[in-house]
């Protein structure tokens, strides 16, 4: 039996901050479009998106990780799926990151329309966001990847838990 792990600690630092940063971003944006806000307030939009960097990195580090713990109890595929959905994740939040830094050294007739651009950016970043906390949720709560640090045995463990579905489950698709 292993310890706690930490990923799952460290995944709502960004994917918590990724809800919240379109709406800060497109509010502080339309500030400086209305002019009842300067450039340096922008700052704070910055700073927030570089924690949702440089978290969802680490975040991501401790997955890998992790992943081998994880695999002798989880298909192989789902881990691969979750872990594809966080560098999309990543990346978004990176070149949202860039966005955001363009508008300080933008013109004032190009502020608005960048930070709009950044806020829009920041909610693609957030279904990313999503995607990857839904597909994390479903490794640890349908696929057992508890089972690694709990002791317990999966259900299908070593035959790829997760990759056959019962009869109750295909009722539901119905």
């Amino acid at each position: 039996m292993q310890g706690i792990p930490l990923h799952p600690a460290l995944v709502h630092v960004p994917l918590g901050l990724s809800l919240v940063m379109p709406i800060i971003a497109a509010a502080i944006g339309f500030a400086l479009l209305k002019g009842w806000a300067t450039k340096p307030m922008w700052l704070v939009v910055i700073a927030l998106q570089a924690v949702v960097l440089v978290g969802g990195l680490v975040a991501m580090n401790s997955g890998e990780d992790e992943e081998e713990v994880v695999e002798k109890v989880v298909d192989e595929r789902f881990i691969e799926e979750h872990e594809e959905r966080a560098e999309a994740f990543v990346w978004s939040a990176g070149i949202t990151l860039a966005l955001s830094a363009a508008v300080l050294v933008l013109g004032p007739q190009q502020v608005g329309i960048a930070a709009m651009v950044t806020a829009l950016a920041a909610a693609v970043t957030l279904g990313l966001g999503y995607r990857v906390g839904h597909s994390g949720g479903e490794l640890v709560f349908k696929h057992g990847a508890a089972a690694a640090y709990t002791g317990g045995v999966a259900a299908g463990a070593g035959e790829g838990v997760g990759a056959s579905r019962s009869a109750a489950d295909d009722d539901d698709d119905d």
